[in-house]
């Protein structure tokens, strides 16, 4: 391994891919594990263990997913500030680690407890692994959304080992025989702090191939006033914890919360902004538009962890081609499944298109973004068309459901985590890519919002009128999607000016 490279050495790479993103690959892969482990246990935890009603459920599962984005903000102004992308990474994961471990000790007295540092911890780890990931390509270097879609290929893996084993594990689908009754969540929570170790481990045993990159900003000032910064920032992340705590059991203090980040954060960026010239702005202005329409993307995708949870736990019989499959954990690793097999395969089809001069911009991939979701929801709305009497309907069709929606967040979510870093100026790249994960909080949020109402709209029905109610609200979602998909395709001549020569 090459150590102390220098930031143009590495960009200087040959080949498809710099050996740095495999680092990190296997990093964000195990982190991933620890994150969609737990986010696809919650909703199941809460109505079934902790005997919440379904509307409560969504609207705590909303809030929290909300909050762990929402600090992805944070995290990001940190680093920018304090920290260095590597040891807000560091620290990040030592908070999901404790997070885990509290889980697993105690989960139904202590669940709200390991809830919150897992929700800190990931708001320094997060935006700070992605930041990196962009650091390793030049300005313009047409391998970069490549570069993140094969980065975007190792959040999956993680997820869907993750998504599939804790629930799994939890229901006794799995290990049942080795397991003790009454220890499952308990080993399932584990999982995810063993995991998150493994992460850690992974990056600083190969971060010296990085370079410069991720390094504290503070570099230049006294180490002994340097210090002071960042244990102040230590200790301040630990005593916000128990007020975490308080507002992430009770979601109307999210509520609070999410009517005044977003125009912070977006007053933040304006303050910043009277430092750069016009043509960086417009591009942050790009930056922004893009924010604000995956909003409405990810208010819907992520139905995944809360209805669409619902629906699978009660609605969906349990075989995939005739395999014996638990049917949450192919709703929370189905889409996963579909990113590790045909992520590298897109990337491949945006490098090919770009030698030929005609790939997609940025705004015509987000457009297909929202085209393949709706086309999604609409496959499982027509569910109810193969429904019993008893109100199963076929794993089957939800699960190519999940193979559409799969192409629409290829055209999103890798292709927006590049765009973030080509849009941003250096100065500001880790709080920009906070704010696009800021947007996923209020996704997550109005997801929340969105699966209580169809909850409540399907309260005291039988499990046949309940499915009916579930794809009627599916089939509405992707009506909406379809539009915005449409809305942006059609201001991309404006978008485009502003991103100027940012393809």
């Amino acid at each position: 391994m090459e150590n102390n490279q220098s930031i143009e050495q590495i960009q200087n790479f040959k080949g498809k891919y710099p050996k740095q993103l495999w680092y990190l690959f296997f990093s964000e892969m195990w982190e991933r594990f620890c994150f969609y482990g737990m986010r696809g246990m919650l909703y199941f935890y809460m109505v079934h263990h902790l005997l919440m009603d379904k509307e409560t459920a969504n609207l705590q599962y909303g809030a929290t997913q909300a909050w762990v984005y929402a600090f992805t903000f944070i995290g990001g102004l940190f680093a920018d500030k304090i920290f260095g992308f590597r040891k807000s990474l560091f620290w990040g994961g030592l908070l999901m680690i404790l997070g885990s471990l509290i889980l697993a000790i105690d989960p139904k007295s202590m669940f709200f407890i390991g809830v919150s540092f897992t929700i800190v911890g990931t708001g320094f780890f997060k935006p700070n692994i992605s930041s990196m990931v962009g650091k390793l390509y030049k300005e313009g270097d047409s391998r970069t959304d490549a570069g993140f879609s094969l980065f975007y290929a190792g959040v999956n893996l993680g997820a869907l080992i993750g998504g599939y084993v804790c629930i799994a594990v939890g229901k006794r689908e799995m290990l049942a025989s080795i397991i003790p009754k009454g220890l499952e969540w308990n080993i399932a929570f584990g999982l995810a702090a063993v995991v998150m170790v493994i992460s850690l481990l992974t990056f600083t045993q190969t971060q010296k191939s990085l370079g410069t990159i991720g390094l504290s900003p503070l570099q230049h000032i006294e180490s002994g006033k340097r210090r002071i910064y960042e244990w102040a920032t230590y200790l301040g992340s630990i005593l916000i914890i128990p007020i975490i705590i308080v507002m992430v059991s009770n979601t109307v203090y999210t509520d609070y919360f999410m009517y005044t980040i977003g125009p912070f954060s977006l007053l933040y960026l304006a303050y910043e902004m009277r430092g750069f010239s016009i043509a960086e702005n417009k591009k942050l202005i790009a930056a922004v538009i893009f924010m604000l329409f995956s909003v409405v993307f990810w208010a819907f995708f992520e139905q995944s962890g809360g209805s669409l949870s619902d629906f699978a736990a009660e609605n969906l019989n349990n075989t995939v081609l005739g395999i014996t499959l638990d049917p949450n954990g192919v709703n929370n690793s189905a889409n996963s499944f579909f990113v590790i097999v045909f992520a590298a395969l897109v990337g491949m089809v945006w490098l090919w298109m770009a030698k030929k001069k005609f790939e997609p911009n940025t705004i015509l991939k987000f457009g297909l973004a929202f085209l393949f979701l709706a086309g999604g929801f609409w496959v499982f709305y027509y569910t109810k068309f193969l429904a019993g009497p008893d109100g199963k309907t076929s794993l089957d069709l939800f699960t190519f459901g999940w193979f559409v929606i799969t192409f629409g967040e290829l055209c999103l979510s890798p292709i927006g985590m590049s765009a973030m870093t080509k849009l941003s100026p250096q100065k500001t790249q880790a709080v920009i890519m906070g704010m696009w994960f800021l947007a996923s909080a209020y996704g997550q949020y109005f997801a929340g919002l969105l699966g209580a109402n169809i909850a409540s709209a399907s309260k005291n029905m039988t499990n046949l009128e309940k499915l009916n109610t579930y794809a009627d609200g599916y089939y509405q979602l992707g009506l909406y999607a379809l539009i915005a998909g449409v809305v942006l395709i059609a201001l991309s001549p404006f978008i485009k000016k502003l991103m100027q020569e940012v393809k």
